[in-house]
């Protein structure tokens, strides 16, 4: 229902804003939970079938927030222009995660970032923007791991919070992720140490991209700055690490000769995970296939006949496939390697 009000010869609508909640762990409904909006006087519980609204919502952009004792709190920027209805949103248990003890929390996977970008039509859309601040001559390129920015999904440590329908790109050098909405061009800042992991849609490929925070891995026993691209996920994951260096100037002035400004250079680096730890994938091959352990023949196997070139990481990406699901409950993150240069 549109409601329409006159103030003088000022004509202002108001729409309403409808969703579903359920319980991510057991599929129930949930009713109870309180949905608020910044900077609007109105609130709404949801009732037994899970569903709210929120009535005479002036066209503008929102925070949704949504929260219930013992599940995460939920975040999500809306753009309320017509009546709004968000579809079934999902909420999790706090503390809940994938028994398989993959590398990637369900509670980011598995549920809602399909929906945001498939099935909520208020949060599709938005810029591939890939211009950044010019850097200094002295130094040509980019720390971002992405210059695009692309919306995104982010789980927090804190309450574990997920937040949801802002643009993001990653600043490997200072570990920080900036985040803008969709119709602004002023950026803010958060700590990756605040991020447990993310998902975003990569805006050239239109697939999804997850990566989990380092520090709740370990590299020979020390916990890691930064984030890891989850590419396999289940019983082995496959990620991989983007770093970062400086590669000098080699100018020489006297021949005129060489490269006169440092440069950025990026580079992957491939991993498994065992447990807690972060191993670099080895590069010689024979050293590759025992880490497989029991299914090191199926493995090898595997790679003969379908003609794998370990060296090459769409091949690693279909080995590290293949041996996942073998296992109950593996669920393909990528039908294909991304293969974005660095």
């Amino acid at each position: 229902m549109i409601m329409i009000f006159t103030v003088g010869n000022l004509m202002a609508q108001r729409f309403k804003v409808t969703g579903m909640l359920r319980n991510g762990a057991t599929e129930e409904l949930l009713s109870g939970a309180e949905i608020t909006m910044k900077n609007f006087a109105y609130s709404a519980l949801s009732d037994e079938s899970g569903r709210f609204f929120i009535d005479s919502v002036f066209s503008n952009n929102y925070v949704l927030n949504i929260k219930m004792n013992g599940f995460q709190s939920y975040q999500a920027q809306i753009q309320v222009s017509d009546n709004l209805n968000l579809g079934l949103i999902t909420l999790f248990p706090i503390g809940y995660e994938d028994e398989s003890g993959a590398a990637l929390q369900k509670t980011i996977r598995a549920t809602n970032i399909a929906e945001l970008f498939s099935k909520r039509p208020n949060f599709i859309g938005g810029n591939s923007i890939y211009g950044i601040p010019p850097e200094p001559k002295q130094l040509q390129g980019n720390f971002y791991l992405d210059t695009k920015w692309n919306k995104a999904s982010i789980l927090l440590y804190k309450n574990e919070e997920l937040i949801e329908g802002y643009f993001v790109r990653y600043n490997i050098n200072s570990n920080n992720l900036e985040l803008r909405s969709e119709n602004s061009d002023d950026a803010t800042t958060i700590p990756g140490l605040r991020v447990r992991n993310m998902v975003w849609i990569d805006s050239e490929h239109g697939v999804p991209r997850y990566f989990v925070n380092g520090m709740d891995f370990k590299d020979e026993g020390s916990p890691i700055a930064g984030f890891f691209e989850v590419l396999v996920d289940g019983k082995m994951p496959l990620v991989r690490r983007t770093i970062a260096s400086i590669k000098e100037s080699n100018y020489n002035q006297a021949l005129m000769v060489g490269e006169r400004d440092d440069r950025v250079v990026k580079r992957f680096v491939y991993y498994y995970i065992e447990g807690k730890n972060v191993i670099e994938i080895p590069s010689n091959k024979k050293k590759i296939f025992p880490i497989f352990g029991d299914s090191q023949t199926e493995m090898e196997a595997f790679a003969d006949a379908n003609d794998l070139n370990l060296k090459e990481p769409s091949s690693l990406f279909s080995l590290f496939t293949q041996y996942n699901s073998n296992y109950e409950g593996f669920d393909a993150l990528l039908p294909k390697l991304i293969e974005n240069q660095p």
